[in-house]
């Protein structure tokens, strides 16, 4: 009986010991709860002004040393990279590693780093810190290492699956969003990497979120493969109100595409890093909106209860579409949100600015909960990201989705069979999908169109189309004041079902 008594002490104490090290989410929550509790301290950048003012091409001439990568001689599939600090990431962040048994610092070395021509002063550079990381992973070819990660700037990361390059990112957490009173950028000031195993296939992250009004708690668990995801949880406490609180944002680009063609000639017929932002409503409505680079501001509300999915796809992925050998946008991943559990009342935002290249991100998707708790009481917030190729996987097969949205001047054809331009605005919609392409090309398709005050529809028409074995929706309307914008919907049914999901389109002002 002693000797049972002493093994099951031993086992209680060996338990007690392991959940004294079981760093977890609420140790960052902990922290971040104190912090909403006081007032915010700014973070003070200790970069020299030589680094300070550096130029981008400069900045990237300081490249991490592969051959130190963190982890780089541990038996696990995981490494770590930095970033050094530079231009406007002039604060350092402090990264953790979490082992078994311990957290430890993960400390900054000059020597981590090849400066390349810069030249810099090395008693300057010795007590500053890393601006970010990036993981490496062996993704698409066994035994050699790919950067399917990225943490640099504020809350922003990138994540990418097989056969893809970086192009949209998500954030921690908007604020104020397209707000007249400007937005806040919070950012993530720490972050706990856990040491992976040999035999683990993902990696979890911890990460402290803060700003003006605003802090949270972050857990991210990311599964690289095909289709990369990323499971977030997160704890957020508000210092103070805010006008509006982006929940799982994308970031994104639109320059031209084939419904907004480029005003100057391009090689390029397309240019965006996505096409559309595609929504899964709670009610199981299916919402696709076309992408634009508006001249002015342009804010899209969509509202939704407890939605399913949202996300901004980029469904263009023929190379002849976009015709670059160097930033191959074929390639570039959709990122979809599917939120975990239910998130009540609120609406998806779509903001779009204008940009003139594509060096700028101009495109933000987010959800915003309709009512926010008093400051202090924590929001809880899970979703999994996926970062994909494979779009028709994010399509139900008994709803045709769009495939094109096509635009161009409308025209009628005379009887000589000449086209004339008539003045109208034409857009050709193609609908694609599995149960759509089994129907009996007869089958009776009809649209249902409705646009704004704005317009007038001069022709609505639907046809089998061969190729895709689809249905195509021609649409010409005429435009009464172009300073303002034009709303459109439509959605093909047969009989009384819907076919299809619903193309919900912005027509920009001065077009």
């Amino acid at each position: 009986m002693v000797k049972m008594r002493w093994v099951g002490a031993a086992v209680l104490l060996a338990m007690y010991a392991n959940n004294s090290w079981a760093f977890n989410i609420d140790d960052v929550a902990k922290q971040a709860k104190a912090l909403a509790g006081k007032s915010f301290e700014a973070p003070k950048s200790n970069l020299p002004s030589q680094f300070r003012e550096m130029k981008f091409a400069d900045y990237q001439q300081i490249q991490f040393n592969h051959d130190k990568a963190y982890w780089g001689k541990l038996r696990t599939p995981f490494k770590l990279e930095f970033y050094h600090q530079g231009m406007y990431f002039d604060t350092p962040v402090k990264i953790n590693e979490v082992t078994a048994s311990s957290v430890r610092e993960i400390k900054y070395n000059p020597d981590y780093f090849n400066f390349g021509n810069v030249k810099h002063d090395a008693d300057a550079v010795k007590n500053l810190g890393f601006a970010g990381f990036k993981v490496l992973y062996p993704l698409n070819k066994k035994g050699k290492d790919d950067e399917i990660t990225s943490f640099l700037g504020a809350s922003y990361f990138r994540v990418i699956g097989e056969g893809q390059v970086y192009g949209l990112s998500a954030r921690g957490l908007a604020i104020d969003t397209a707000l007249p009173s400007g937005e806040e950028f919070p950012r993530f000031k720490e972050f706990w990497i856990e040491r992976p195993k040999p035999q683990d296939k993902q990696l979890v992250i911890y990460a402290l979120l803060d700003s003006p009004r605003a802090s949270g708690a972050y857990r991210f668990i990311i599964k690289p493969g095909k289709e990369s995801t990323v499971d977030v949880q997160s704890k957020v406490y508000l210092r103070d109100n805010v006008g509006k609180l982006g929940v799982a944002p994308l970031t994104s680009m639109f320059l031209f595409g084939a419904n907004q063609p480029s005003p100057v000639t391009n090689f390029r017929s397309e240019l965006h890093d996505s096409n559309g932002l595609s929504i899964h409503a709670g009610n199981g409505e299916w919402i696709w909106r076309p992408l634009n680079n508006p001249k002015h501001l342009a804010v899209s509300t969509f509202t939704v209860e407890n939605p399913k999915g949202f996300g901004l796809l980029q469904r263009t992925r023929d190379f002849s579409r976009f015709q670059d050998l160097d930033d191959r946008y074929d390639l570039r991943p959709s990122g979809w949100v599917e939120p975990q559990g239910d998130w009540g009342k609120g609406r998806v935002e779509l903001v779009e600015i204008p940009t003139a290249d594509e060096t700028n991100d101009n495109i933000v998707a987010f959800w915003t909960p309709e009512k926010l708790p008093e400051p202090g009481k924590e929001m809880n917030f899970q979703y999994r990201l996926h970062f994909t190729r494979d779009e028709n996987q994010l399509h139900s097969d008994d709803i045709a989705w769009v495939k094109d949205t096509l635009r161009s001047a409308g025209d009628v054809k005379q009887s000589n069979l000449v086209r004339q331009p008539d003045g109208s605005i034409a857009f050709t919609v193609d609908f694609v999908g599995k149960a759509m392409s089994k129907l009996p090309e007869d089958t009776q398709v009809a649209p249902q169109v409705s646009v704004g005050n704005n317009a007038d529809v001069v022709e609505q028409s639907v046809r089998y189309n061969p190729v895709t074995k689809g249905w195509r929706l021609v649409l010409r309307l005429r435009v009464k004041d172009n300073k303002q914008p034009t709303e459109m919907r439509a959605a093909l049914v047969s009989g009384d079902k819907t076919l299809t999901e619903t193309w919900s389109y912005q027509l920009p002002a001065n077009e």
